[in-house]
């Protein structure tokens, strides 16, 4: 017969890191780059037509 085990149960510990601390871990990370990339290009094209630079745009 096959031994026994006995199931443990994980306690839930809560980040004990501030808000702040715990959004930039969470900008920094790997599996959120590509979010956070696209999300700064829309940002700087947004800023980019809004612009009087906006004007090279147009034809001549």
């Amino acid at each position: 017969m096959p031994p026994k085990q006995r199931a443990v149960a994980a306690r839930y510990q809560p980040d004990q890191r501030g808000l702040l601390a715990s959004a930039y871990s969470g900008l920094t990370s790997p599996d959120n780059a590509t979010v956070v990339r696209s999300v700064l290009v829309f940002g700087a094209a947004v800023a980019f037509l809004h612009s009087s630079f906006s004007e090279l745009l147009l034809p001549a």
